[in-house]
């Protein structure tokens, strides 16, 4: 009989944590309002750019949804110089990447390539961004692109889920808009295309941000010589409607007849990205959802087997944000599966988090968040979330220790803030005439539409709901 060693019957002490330095910002104005700022990182000879605007899907014009990640996407469809395949060729020439992409709160830039052509691609992106010309050909190609993959997005539950969370939470706020509709998308013109990039693509509301093996001096030069006769405009910062309150449970159920499974999500409004709870509540988020070590996931699949995965998440926005509950169990566990749900959300709301859990999630979000910026993308990126969001100049370098003073009071106080099950928006994607017979205990209010959007009653559908 083999003796197993003595080392071999305890869990090896972690290693000590791995030092963690950012370079010195160095901040630049030019006269037309751009912000410049430069890392040197000289590790690799690599030069990653982020041309940053605080403009994106929100700001879209009534009327014209979808405009702002229209006019994004077309960046690279044609310059004053550099037709489409023109603009491809010299960047692939070049080794390089170069992608613009809108999301709900920022309109991005970003570049990459090895620093010996850093200066040719710097000058690809400023014709880029200055000097678009929206072709009609390729303007009508990402009509008929995007109208295809509004269509794939409705055959899938998780999209379904979302829209109707989205707004239940959001109400007549942008945020309620997870996506255009294909009418949206037909209406897109190249004028409104060219009024939109004026407007929102314009110096004094943007940063330009260089991490890499660069010279400082040199660099700002650079961006000088290329876009100090961009011409700053007005940045009219736009009023949106309140976000609704929510004073109930709701149940929204998107009809999907003789779907073998259910698509939850259980959502309420929580905090934005710069709100003081933020670290507390990663914390009391990673205990909850957020890995396969979390509580729902090993309650709901481990002990459950209801599910391959259950999770929580925080979506922090700029204006506002959302706390989710998510899961895709077999219809006829629906039930079974929100009560789990229910059970899970007032257990971290009502009960300390034990010593040992809590280290457990403080220790994987230290652990994880160096290697984050161990690539110089990932670092880019970083650098870039923390002046977008206009979090402190120390962000990244006490993010650790924010962390590690989170304590079980913390958890417990903010999970009764910001988790709160009765007001949740509750959605299921699935087939309603199973669903609603086991989830309508869990609230009063209930609701089904079909796949398109449209609120609809169904005789059985009453019927399984009374």
């Amino acid at each position: 009989m083999t003796t197993i060693p003595d080392f071999r019957k305890t869990v090896p002490q972690p290693l000590p944590p791995v030092q963690f330095n950012i370079p010195n910002f160095s901040r630049t104005t030019l006269d037309n309002g751009l912000k410049i700022v430069v890392i040197p990182d000289s590790r690799l000879p690599l030069v990653s750019y982020r041309l940053a605007f605080n403009w994106g899907d929100v700001n879209d014009p009534e009327g014209l949804n979808g405009i702002s990640s229209a006019v994004a996407a077309m960046l690279n469809e044609g310059t004053f110089e550099y037709s489409s395949r023109q603009l491809a060729d010299q960047i692939e020439r070049l080794g390089a990447s170069i992608s613009v992409h809108a999301s709900d709160d920022f309109t991005i830039l970003s570049a990459s390539s090895l620093s010996l052509y850093g200066s040719a691609i710097l000058r690809l992106a400023a014709e880029m961004a200055l000097r678009p010309t929206f072709p009609e050909e390729e303007l009508d190609l990402y009509r008929r692109n995007t109208i295809e993959h509004l269509k794939f997005q409705r055959s899938q539950p998780g999209f379904l889920a979302n829209e109707q969370a989205a707004r239940l939470l959001f109400g007549g706020h942008p945020y309620s808009r997870v996506s255009p509709s294909a009418d949206d998308i037909e209406k897109l013109t190249r004028d409104e295309l060219q009024r939109i990039h004026s407007a929102a693509m314009i110096p004094n509301n943007a940063t330009f941000v260089v991490v890499g093996d660069v010279d400082k001096e040199e660099i700002v030069r650079e961006i000088d010589d290329l876009f100090s006769g961009w011409r700053p405009g007005e940045y009219i910062v736009p009023k949106f409607a309140d976000f609704p309150e929510r004073k109930e449970r709701t149940l929204t159920v998107v009809d999907r007849p003789g779907s073998a499974q259910s698509n939850i999500v259980l959502a309420n409004r929580a905090i934005d990205r710069k709100n003081p709870e933020y670290f507390p509540t990663i914390v009391m988020n990673q205990v909850l959802g957020a890995g396969a070590s979390s509580r729902v996931f090993m309650n709901l699949r481990e002990e459950k087997g209801y599910t391959y995965g259950a999770y929580t998440r925080l979506d922090t926005k700029r204006l506002g944000g959302d706390f989710e509950a998510t899961a895709e169990v077999r219809t006829a566990v629906t039930g079974d599966s929100l009560k789990e749900f229910f059970y899970e959300l007032e257990r971290i709301r009502n009960e300390d988090v034990p010593g040992g859990e809590l280290d457990d999630a403080k220790n994987f979000l230290t652990g994880v968040f160096p290697i984050r910026a161990e690539t110089q993308e990932g670092l880019t990126n970083l650098i870039v979330n923390q002046l977008l969001f206009d979090l402190p100049n120390d962000y990244l370098q006490t993010y650790r220790k924010n962390i590690n003073a989170i304590t079980s009071d913390d958890v417990r106080r903010v999970a009764g803030l910001y988790v709160r099950p009765d007001e949740m928006a509750m959605v299921i994607v699935g087939d309603a005439k199973e669903i609603i017979p086991q989830a309508k205990q869990f609230a009063e209010v209930i609701e089904i539409f079909d796949t398109e959007g449209n609120s609809t009653v169904l005789p059985d559908h009453e019927a399984a709901a009374n």
